[in-house]
């Protein structure tokens, strides 16, 4: 597969695997079910995976260790995870240096790695980006060889733009697809300028840029896309990507009808992401074997033309940028 510089951190591979959906909030996944998903995508030729060490409390992260131990394949594989969502109360105060390095060992022990791979603040308070404490915390734990690279994982691209004002930020992760176009406004010129990566989540927008949800689809209740359409638990542009699910569906239909001919809603999507060379690493999460492996040929697709670049943002315009463009 198609490999691409991920900041400081390395190469890895145009399409990676996000982990969020075999952690919870999706409904209920067996256990061997999240782990089948990870042995698909190391199976395809992933060697980049994200996970958090709130998906399910710890339990994506096991899984990736368990997998990861199974094939003997820690040193081949970059795992990324996340760290300051245990907070409880989550709040810019408790980013403290105690309790960055205290989530930072149990992701270790969850893993099975001495060093992580890549550290990434898992969507903070803003005002923990003009906390330059925080970023010294992470300086440090490097320096002890707890953590190799570090990052951030965003909500809005403000925070984005004022994170890579810190030299040791290496990574990105935001959210960008066809229904959430803004960071390709400014976001991602500014990224490739000073090398850092951008890891792209959220990219099928929760499942509506698969083609397989209407208005009346019907969710889990542990389901994200059943108790936070409003943001009701977290960031409401992390379900549906922020779009209302009607204005979303009506997006889906207008853009269907220009997806080539034998390439799935799902791998134009990808690829539309792909194209922007700002772009690192994508990161769809599935446990269905079959979507993983679409997901990822979608990295070895010719990109799309301009018309179709020009449909995208047109239908984006036309059906959801008011939704979403300066939310976020």
């Amino acid at each position: 597969m198609q490999h691409r510089e991920l900041g400081g951190v390395g190469e890895v591979t145009a399409v990676g695997l996000g982990t969020w959906n075999i952690g919870g909030d999706w409904g209920d996944v067996s256990d061997e079910e999240g782990r089948e998903a990870v042995r698909t995508a190391l199976d395809a030729g992933v060697d980049f995976i994200d996970t958090a060490d709130v998906y399910g409390d710890g339990r994506s992260e096991r899984h990736v260790g368990h997998v990861l131990d199974e094939r003997d394949a820690h040193d081949a594989v970059t795992v990324a995870t996340k760290a300051g969502r245990r907070l409880d109360p989550h709040a810019a105060d408790g980013y403290t240096a105690e309790n960055l390095e205290r989530f930072v060992d149990r992701s270790r022990e969850n893993l099975g790695e001495d060093t992580l791979d890549l550290l990434q603040l898992h969507c903070p308070p803003t005002d923990v980006y003009y906390d330059r404490s925080v970023f010294d915390t992470f300086a440090d734990l490097r320096a002890r060889e707890k953590i190799a690279n570090y990052g951030v994982s965003v909500e809005r691209v403000e925070e984005g733009l004022k994170a890579i004002e810190y030299p040791g930020v290496e990574t990105v992760q935001i959210v960008f697809n066809p229904l959430r176009q803004r960071p390709a406004e400014l976001f991602l010129e500014e990224a490739a300028r000073r090398d850092v990566g951008v890891v792209v989540r959220v990219p099928l927008a929760s499942g509506l840029l698969i083609g397989t949800i209407d208005r009346d689809t019907e969710f889990p209740e542990n389901d994200h896309r059943n108790f936070n359409r409003d943001g009701e638990a977290f960031d409401v542009g992390e379900t549906f990507a922020g779009v209302p699910l009607g204005a979303g569906v009506d997006a889906v239909e207008a853009l269907e009808p220009h997806v080539p001919e034998g390439m799935s809603l799902a791998q134009f999507t990808l690829r539309w992401i792909l194209d922007f060379d700002a772009v690192s690493t994508v990161i769809p999460g599935s446990t269905t074997p079959d979507h993983v492996e679409d997901n990822v040929a979608a990295a070895e697709l010719d990109p799309l033309s301009h018309r179709l670049h020009g449909v995208v943002r047109d239908v984006y315009e036309d059906h959801v940028a008011e939704h979403v463009h300066h939310h976020w």
